[in-house]
């Protein structure tokens, strides 16, 4: 095994045991490291990852600027590899990163569609809750849009996650990490309606037994069951946005932020490990600032 391979092996690793992060994070990193091994290996006489130099690094991302890589495509290469070199001093294979001086690419923060409260009601007030998927489908918005989850935690949502008499559901987010959230009387009590109303009388599959959200067959609902259901709750309520399940998750945050709640506590329950990334959610609409800022201005007051 090559020098490249054994360290960018334990390098993974690391990033799987003590970093506990997604596989699919892993493998986006071990993928970089991958293109990096190969440009070493073509243009560079196949120096070992030892002998890399700040240069050589510049060298390779001068070569990726001119690929069609995204601007977010190459800030997380920069972040893999200076995290692959810190790696290396950590287990003492290098005394320091050649990394360290690396630039990340300045990329714009796409902000997702929020709704406004009136047009969450109206999402909700579509739904024929005479039908056992209507039941369901009501529980499951006002659970996403409550607790601000991903679309995967919410079909990955246990029955023994939730702690309703005491206000809270546990959520397992990405990289495994463990969160609790405050869950709000609306959704708790469209929660119980749906479990002992519907799906206490559902034929459910083996193995299944803990998913809160379950499908006609008695299997959890997928991802995709979920873009459906808001996109047909969107055109039926005369919502003409392109609306996603992150959309309700970006609403949550963003009415949160713009009731006054603390960013680091919209931080937590989110499950962001950085506040720059929740920092996206603050952005606020024109008559928000109009009836919260510029209202409130001395030099605006009679």
């Amino acid at each position: 095994m090559n020098s490249w391979k054994q360290h960018i092996k334990a390098y993974r690793q690391y990033l799987q045991l003590e970093r506990s992060l997604s596989i699919n994070s892993v493998e986006a990193y071990q993928d970089d490291l991958n293109k990096l091994e190969g440009f070493v290996i073509e243009k560079l006489l196949g120096k070992a990852p030892e002998h890399i130099s700040f240069n050589d690094l510049q060298l390779f991302f001068e070569w990726i600027g001119q690929s069609k890589y995204t601007a977010t495509t190459q800030s997380r290469m920069v972040s893999g590899i200076k995290g692959f070199f810190s790696f290396l001093v950590i287990d003492n294979v290098i005394a320091q990163s050649p990394a360290e001086l690396l630039e990340t690419p300045k990329i714009t923060r796409k902000i997702p569609v929020s709704l406004h409260i009136h047009e969450i009601e109206a999402l909700l007030k579509v739904i024929d809750r005479s039908t056992d998927e209507g039941e369901r489908n009501y529980a499951l918005i006002e659970t996403m849009y409550s607790c601000g989850l991903r679309v995967s935690e919410a079909v990955a949502l246990k029955l023994s996650d939730l702690h309703l008499e005491e206000s809270y559901v546990k959520i397992i987010g990405k990289g495994n990490k463990e969160r609790l959230i405050p869950i709000g009387k609306l959704a708790s009590k469209a929660l119980i309606n749906y479990i002992q109303q519907v799906r206490i009388h559902s034929a459910i599959k083996v193995g299944q037994e803990d998913f809160v959200f379950l499908n006609r067959r008695g299997h959890s609902l997928s991802r995709v069951m979920v873009f459906y259901i808001i996109k047909d709750l969107a055109a039926k309520a005369g919502i003409h946005k392109v609306l996603s399940p992150h959309s309700l998750r970006h609403s949550f945050a963003t009415h949160l932020v713009e009731g006054g709640a603390d960013l680091r506590a919209v931080q937590e329950m989110l499950g962001h490990e950085s506040i720059t990334t929740t920092e996206i959610y603050t952005h606020l609409d024109k008559q928000f600032l109009i009836d919260n800022i510029v209202s409130h201005h001395p030099r605006n007051k009679e």
